[in-house]
């Protein structure tokens, strides 16, 4: 499969930390480059930009173009949420017109456009003011931020400047839905309105529910898929896997008790709104990883959350072992380090 093929299947790859994308596709396809990746960011064929949840998303193109405009309540939904109070009184046509006037003459970090707004309305603070734009406007963020290797500001312009074309109006949520299940079901409609940050759609399932296969979970909750979805065997072995850091398949369910453990749920996803890098045994999450470097030597650190059995561990060499030539093939000197359990 085709890395846009992979982007458009799980609907765009969680990308709040700008690389971690790329080990999300490294952990899911086989024989991945970070080149792949990187040349679809500079010929403008996949894009970072807030999307569901009116979260960092990174997309392709098309994806970008009809699911933008489909989220906007929730975007408009985000901002009353967080700055509603801090911009009171503020004519958001006005400030939506004079900011895209701003990125698209020349991109800008959020940063740098709050101060610019400020001159304009200054009895508001900029970093509202930001947010309103962000909100307001199909942001982009433009290479060389998110390329493999490569450092820069998170700098801006609209989607429509970027890709020189209007976004598209014509996309439905029932499709945006089918989607989410084919990539994430069975689903319950909560698990739906989780990943998406859409609320009160149930009459938009009672729409498409007669075209859905359902069934019940062992709580008796409704479940949602697509027709003639295929499953597993449920004795089909499941490799250990490591997972980035925001990872969709921890933030695609509203029930994470389906891949992680509620006991360790506080050590991944953290008060400040990080969710750390985790290494799945069996198909859950048994631990915490990180990549250390200094000078010429890298070194994966792996914490487990309850002891591993010998062969745990080999497998997890092993996977260790091909993701530090993924991340850092140029290290003259390569370990893999366990923790204790704590």
């Amino acid at each position: 499969m085709l890395i846009p093929d992979v982007l458009e299947h799980l609907i765009g790859m969680q990308s709040q930390s700008p690389t971690s994308p790329y080990v999300s596709l490294w952990s899911r396809t086989d024989n991945f480059v970070h080149e792949s990746l990187s040349q679809l960011l500079l010929n403008r064929q996949a894009v970072r930009i807030a999307l569901m949840r009116s979260t960092i998303f990174l997309v392709t193109k098309r994806d970008c173009m009809v699911i933008r405009p489909l989220v906007q309540p929730v975007m408009d939904r985000t901002l009353r949420a967080n700055f509603g109070q801090k911009l009171m009184g503020l004519d958001y046509e006005k400030l939506s017109k004079f900011s895209r006037n701003l990125v698209e003459s020349q991109p800008r970090t959020l940063n740098d456009l709050g101060k610019l707004l400020k001159e304009k309305w200054f009895d508001k603070e900029p970093a509202a003011l930001a947010a309103a734009a962000r909100n307001l406007i199909p942001l982009v963020q433009i290479p060389p931020r998110g390329i493999w290797g490569a450092k820069g500001k998170a700098l801006h312009t609209s989607a429509e400047h970027w890709f020189s074309q209007s976004l598209s109006t014509n996309y439905s949520i029932e499709t945006l839905i089918l989607r989410y299940l084919k990539a994430f079901g069975p689903a319950t409609i909560s698990d739906i309105q989780i990943w998406s940050g859409f609320t009160q759609i149930h009459e938009v399932i009672e729409k498409i529910k007669p075209h859905l296969e359902i069934f019940f979970d062992e709580d008796g909750n409704e479940l949602l898929d697509v027709p003639n979805a295929e499953f597993p065997d449920v004795d089909t072995p499941v490799p250990v896997r490591f997972l980035a850091e925001f990872d969709n398949i921890l933030l695609s369910h509203k029930n994470r008790a389906r891949i992680i453990a509620d006991e360790y749920r506080s050590r991944v996803f953290t008060v400040n709104g990080i969710i750390k890098a985790t290494f799945l045994i069996d198909g859950f999450v048994y631990g915490l990883w990180r990549i250390k470097s200094q000078r010429n030597s890298t070194t994966l650190i792996i914490e487990p959350f309850k002891p591993l059995s010998q062969i745990e561990k080999d497998e997890l060499v092993f996977e260790g072992t091909k993701l530090l030539d993924f991340a850092a093939g140029d290290s003259k000197v390569k370990d893999i380090q366990f923790l204790a359990p704590i």
